[in-house]
């Protein structure tokens, strides 16, 4: 016991955000030390790496034939396992020395929806990568720690986390989860749904870049007094040409309303299945909201006036999943000290 208590002393700890869009990476002390879009770009036939990260998301559609950038992740789970071991194992050797003494630990935060097939896949990639130790931890349990809230306490805490692929809604209370409901609509559908949108009304295909471009610009969920607009290009439908077309937000806010309903119907849901003493304390605490997707201009001010509780964006929301992850070991140690002391 005490030879394994020293080898995780040495230990390097790594939390690793896996999401569908982007990958985080926390390291024990040094805190996140890389986030990069979960992009493989590949040489097609061989499988041969060409580019990972940054690199390769600047290729997404714009590759030659023998190239093929790949989002190796889909719906916050691995839809190409091999190519998933392969970015992994880039961005580990990115943030560690070469010659590791010990193997590192990795805490990687997954999705509730997903299968005992799917975290199977998740642990293996990680192990295939040089994991010594694999723990994976619930994304809204990850989010809640990164995001500081005090969740070894005997009340209710609300989160939502809209990541690129997964949306969780989780009410947490005394460090497990009470209630947690998931669903596959994230920040990958609210481009899917600009894209669908802009194709049916205005004949024009555009990418999942413009898209994604147009919702961080001009994207909202509640009505603004400003009206905003942007000028976007693609391919018109009819002709095959290219062209140009400007939008407003309003018709960005019409194009989203399905996925943002979606997500509302959800947090309703799970505060319905809340107990009412735990309830009581979310309606006085708040919802707090993480993930890329909670960022989308006036979400949390929808939110609270469709649920009637107060909304708080927590602080540096992308990050939280990665962080809570790399601070996993330590609320783990807290949780059984607390336990130690109400057992005593």
């Amino acid at each position: 016991m005490a030879f394994k208590d020293l080898f995780d002393t040495f230990s390097t700890d790594i939390g690793i955000d896996l999401g569908t869009c982007n990958t985080l990476v926390h390291v024990k002390g040094k805190g996140i030390v890389l986030s990069e879009p979960s992009v493989v770009a590949v040489e097609r036939g061989t499988k041969k790496v060409v580019a990972v990260g940054q690199e390769a998301k600047k290729m997404l559609w714009k590759t030659p034939g023998k190239i093929i950038a790949i989002r190796p992740m889909r719906d916050g789970v691995i839809a190409d396992f091999e190519t998933t071991e392969k970015m992994i194992r880039y961005f580990i050797s990115k943030v560690l020395p070469r010659k590791w003494f010990i193997k590192p630990r990795m805490v990687i935060g997954i999705p509730t929806c997903i299968t005992e097939v799917e975290k199977r896949a998740v642990r293996e990639s990680a192990e295939q990568a040089g994991a010594r130790e694999v723990y994976l931890i619930e994304e809204s349990m990850a989010a809640a720690i990164g995001a500081n809230i005090p969740i070894l306490e005997p009340a209710g805490n609300m989160i939502c986390d809209i990541g690129g692929g997964t949306t969780e809604i989780s009410v947490i209370s005394l460090g497990g989860m009470v209630v947690s409901n998931a669903i596959r609509v994230g920040g990958d559908e609210f481009d899917e749904a600009i894209i669908k949108h802009v194709r049916s009304v205005h004949n024009l295909i555009i990418g999942e870049q413009t898209a994604e471009n147009l919702k961080i610009t001009i994207g909202n969920a509640s009505p603004d007094k400003k009206i905003e607009k942007m000028e976007i290009k693609g391919t018109d439908a009819i002709t095959g040409l290219p062209r140009r077309l400007e939008m407003d937000s309003v018709e960005v806010r019409e194009a989203l309303q399905e996925p943002i309903n979606a997500v509302i119907d959800e947090i309703k849901r799970t505060l319905g299945q809340t107990p009412p003493e735990l309830a009581a304390d979310i309606v006085e605490r708040g919802i707090v909201m993480t993930g890329g997707g909670s960022l989308l201009k006036g979400l949390p001010k929808l939110i609270s006036k469709e649920t009637g509780v107060p909304v708080i964006l927590a602080e540096d929301p992308l990050l939280c999943v990665a962080k809570g992850a790399g601070k996993f070991f330590e609320s783990m140690k807290q949780s059984s000290e607390q336990l130690y002391h109400i057992n005593k």
